[in-house]
């Protein structure tokens, strides 16, 4: 069975849902799922606390990443990003070999059903621009900051 817990975070609450063994959303909308406790949406929450206090940089969670066949190979790349860098729509599109579909790269991006996880957030405009996030562009704005900073405190 299915559950899920909402927490409040530096960058506003979050909503996790999965079983014992797979995280299936992570998302800053209402809970879909009952509220309940199962082991993977206890481990997503506390890694997520981590990376919040930058202490975590990549996560070690199974998700489970329902889309199609696009979106999947959209979120593979976008999970490729390091940490405190980004990319853009269009060097995403490059990269699953297909120039030009930036906007489809916006779509499932925005169809991103585990955010932060697959961090969405370092997808940005061509210009450099903060562009579209389901957290709003503040959201997306803190996020890069923390690991930015973090990033820069790790090398110095």
């Amino acid at each position: 069975m299915t559950f899920s817990t909402q927490f409040s975070t530096i960058v506003g609450p979050l909503t996790l849902e999965g079983d014992d063994r797979i995280v299936t959303r992570i998302g800053f909308g209402h809970p879909k799922a009952p509220q309940g406790d199962a082991a993977a949406v206890s481990a997503a929450a506390l890694q997520l606390e981590q990376y919040l206090a930058g202490e975590r940089t990549e996560f070690e969670l199974d998700v489970e990443l329902d889309g199609t066949p696009f979106e999947r190979r959209v979120w593979d790349e976008v999970r490729a990003i390091p940490y405190g860098e980004t990319a853009t729509y269009a060097e995403i599109a490059e990269r699953i070999g297909r120039p030009g579909a930036c906007r489809a790269v916006g779509r499932a991006n925005g169809r991103n059903p585990v955010a932060v996880v697959v961090p969405c957030h370092r997808v940005i405009g061509s210009d450099g621009s903060l562009t579209g996030y389901a957290g709003g562009i503040e959201t997306k704005r803190a996020l890069l900051d923390l690991e930015r900073g973090c990033a820069a405190l790790a090398t110095s």
